[in-house]
C-alpha cells in the first residue's frame, strides 16, 4: 500500500536528500509544499495543509540554519522560527492522525563541554554553547515535544540528531554557512584567483565531526523504518533521540587541508586567532544506531569530493555566493 509521505524542507540541503533517497522507494508518494505554499511559522495555514492531505508520515527536516556568524548576528530569529515550525507541524500532525512522524535536529543541543564522544543521554547536562544557544534551545524543545506527545497519546515521533552536514544543495553564502561550504567556496575562489593564501576563520585547533548528507538520509530512513520495539529498546523505552554521525572528527587545521587537496588549491593556509572557534571539541557516540545495524558509507575525502563536484556543475550558486 502507498504511503503518503510528507517532507517538511524539501528544498533544503538536508530535506533534498531526503526526497533523493525517498524516490527509489515504489511505495512512497511524496508529498512537499515550498514557503509560498505553506509558511510553516502559520498555524492555520499548517493545521489546513495536514487536514486536507491525509499524509501517513512526516519527515520534519525544516529549519532555520546558519553556521557561527549568523546564529551570533540572528538569535531572536533562530529560536523564534524553529520553536514556531516545530509546534505548528507536530501539533497538525497530531490532530490529523499522522501516527509515525521523524524529527531531525542537531548535534549542538549537546552541553559546550560534553563528554566525548557524547552520548544521547548528555542532553541537558550542563551549558550550552552561547554562540548558537538559541537555536539549540529550539531544537531540544523538538525532542521534548517528540517524547511528549509520545507519552500522552501513544503517537510514534522519533528524533534523529545529525552531527555536522555537508552534501548538494547545502548553503554556501559567504558569511551565513556552515565550516565545510563556506571553506569550499573560500578555497574554489582563491584557486580561480591565483591568490597566494586563504584565510580560514578559529585557530584550527577544534575538532569536528562530518556527515555526508546523503549518509543522514538513509539513516533517517532506516530510523523511520524500525519497529517501534526496536527504536524503543534503543533510546531506553523514552522514545527519544537517536545520534547520527560517522563516529570519526578532524581538527578544522585538517579539514582545512584536505579541502585544499580536494579543490585544487596550492596556496598557503592562515589560521585567523582572533575570530571564534566554538565548541572545542564536537564528536557524537554513534553506538546505538550503528548496533541497530547502520553505518556511514562515506569517507570525508570522498564526501567533499562528491561536494565539489556537485558545486562545480551548479555555476548560479558560483555567481550568486
Amino acid at each position: 500500500m502507498t504511503k503518503r509521505v510528507y517532507v517538511a524542507g524539501h528544498k533544503g540541503m538536508v530535506g533534498s536528500a531526503l526526497v533523493r533517497n525517498l524516490t527509489t522507494q515504489p511505495d512512497v508518494e511524496i508529498i512537499s509544499r515550498t514557503r509560498s505554499e505553506v509558511d510553516l511559522t502559520d498555524q492555520s495555514a499548517v493545521r489546513s495543509f495536514f487536514s486536507k492531505e491525509k499524509i501517513d508520515h512526516v519527515y520534519h527536516a525544516a529549519a532555520k540554519v546558519g553556521g557561527i556568524y549568523a546564529n551570533n548576528t540572528y538569535p531572536a530569529d533562530f529560536i523564534y522560527e524553529n520553536l514556531m515550525v516545530e509546534c505548528n507541524v507536530l501539533q497538525a500532525a497530531f490532530e490529523a492522525g499522522v501516527e509515525k512522524l521523524v524529527l531531525l535536529g542537531s548535534s549542538c543541543i549537546y552541553p559546550k563541554f560534553a563528554p566525548q564522544p557524547i552520548p544521547e543521554s548528555a542532553l541537558l547536562t550542563s551549558e550550552l554553547e552561547p554562540t548558537n544557544e538559541p537555536y539549540a534551545i529550539a531544537k531540544i524543545a523538538g525532542i521534548k515535544l517528540c517524547e511528549s506527545y509520545n507519552r500522552q497519546h501513544g503517537v510514534d515521533y522519533r528524533s534523529v540528531m545529525p552531527t555536522n552536514l555537508y552534501g548538494p544543495n547545502d548553503n554556501f553564502h559567504p558569511m551565513n554557512s556552515h565550516v565545510i561550504p563556506a571553506m569550499m567556496l573560500r578555497f574554489h575562489k582563491a584557486k580561480l584567483d591565483d591568490a597566494r593564501q586563504v584565510v580560514v576563520w578559529g585557530s584550527g585547533k577544534p575538532m569536528r565531526e562530518f556527515l555526508h548528507v546523503d549518509d543522514m538520509a538513509a539513516a533517517t530512513l532506516f530510523v523511520m523504518g524500525l519497529s517501534r520495539s526496536a527504536y524503543q529498546q534503543a533510546t531506553e523505552e523514552r522514545l527519544s533521540h537517536l545520534n547520527i554521525g560517522t563516529g570519526e572528527d578532524c581538527t578544522i587545521r585538517e579539514l582545512a587541508y584536505t579541502m585544499a587537496e580536494v579543490v585544487g588549491f596550492e596556496g598557503e593556509i592562515v589560521f585567523d586567532s582572533s575570530k571564534p572557534d566554538g565548541t572545542p571539541r564536537k564528536l557524537l557516540d554513534v553506538s546505538k544506531i550503528n548496533s541497530l545495524g547502520w553505518q556511514a558509507s562515506y569517507s570525508l575525502v570522498e564526501g567533499l569530493s562528491h561536494t565539489y563536484g556537485w558545486l562545480s556543475k551548479n555555476e548560479q550558486i558560483l555567481r550568486e555566493a
